[in-house]
């Protein structure tokens, strides 16, 4: 990638007005777009619409009512993104923030112990060295590189996202930080609005600079409320209009009859797009009632990472 940098001086002696460096061309930045990873979903019509999975170097908000699968999809993605890079994975580590004690452990190996079957069904028509790939994706293993943190206060959540520099610099193989919820202690004893705004601003601002300079993906949980529109109360994501600017993406889960259905709300690259999806006892799937003949997203995603299918 071509970048260009220019220097002045500092004291204006020659004209000079300072120092600008990391000027790229539009091509550049469109180029670096299309070569991002992605984190696949596991539901292949819901990474569709998401142009192929969670993209790196954004922060992604996911809300959602009770019961929705908000949970579920953080944690398949904490299982997703440690996929290998040969099998159209980041190879990364997760880093999982837990504010209301959501996180299930043994949903968690569930959910890994499938992501290694889904891998095990095409890997030894795929790879020679397939035993030793499962040795190193055994389901302890999985977990071992999921980072999880409870945080019981919005200070103790503030602390800990000025913290994540330094820790995902020692921990440079760390590719995807989920919060889980982003909304919870901030809609609690909280008189002062203003200051709510602020640090939910200076908060978002931090997540957004961890995701550009460590080229991974934030992907932030939240709740629903009401709001009175129209004449009438409808559902809506929780921290009001000014939070909704604080992401890259807004992808909205919601209930059509028995199905779930994610909604994209908002993206710059994303046309809006509802994709059916299900929750199953091995995590993020296909919705039943729109199967295709690819049994999982991770599936699909190795046969064509190979080019096969």
């Amino acid at each position: 990638m071509r970048v260009a940098s220019h220097s002045h001086r500092l004291d204006g002696s020659a004209g000079g007005c300072g120092t600008v460096n990391g000027a790229q061309t539009a091509w550049d930045l469109l180029h670096e777009e299309a070569m991002f990873p992605r984190i696949t979903t596991s539901c292949e019509d819901l990474d569709n619409i998401l142009g192929g999975g969670i993209n790196c170097k954004e922060v992604t908000e996911i809300g959602g009512v009770p019961g929705i699968g908000k949970t579920q999809l953080g944690i398949q993605l904490a299982i997703n993104v440690q996929i290998p890079v040969d099998y159209g994975g980041l190879g990364g580590k997760a880093i999982y923030i837990d504010t209301e004690g959501s996180f299930m452990v043994e949903r968690a190996l569930q959910i890994a112990e499938a992501c290694i079957e889904d891998m095990s069904e095409c890997g030894g028509l795929l790879r020679k060295d397939f035993q030793a790939f499962q040795l190193k994706m055994h389901p302890n293993n999985i977990l071992e590189n999921i980072f999880y943190f409870r945080v019981c206060s919005y200070t103790e959540q503030i602390a800990l996202i000025n913290y994540l520099d330094k820790f995902i610099s020692e921990h440079k193989d760390v590719k995807i930080v989920i919060v889980d919820s982003v909304t919870f202690h901030f809609r609690q004893d909280f008189d002062d609005l203003a200051l709510r705004t602020r640090l939910l601003s200076g908060m978002a601002l931090k997540l957004m600079k961890l995701a550009k300079d460590f080229s991974l993906v934030v992907v932030l949980l939240n709740q629903v409320t009401t709001k009175y529109i129209d004449g009438s109360f409808q559902l809506t994501l929780a921290l009001g209009d000014s939070w909704s600017h604080s992401c890259t993406n807004r992808v909205i889960l919601y209930w059509n009859g028995n199905e779930r259905y994610a909604y994209i709300d908002k993206s710059p690259s994303l046309r809006s797009a509802s994709a059916p999806y299900s929750v199953t006892s091995k995590g993020i799937r296909n919705s039943a009632s729109n199967c295709k003949r690819i049994k999982s997203g991770v599936v699909h995603l190795v046969i064509s990472r190979v080019g096969h299918g």
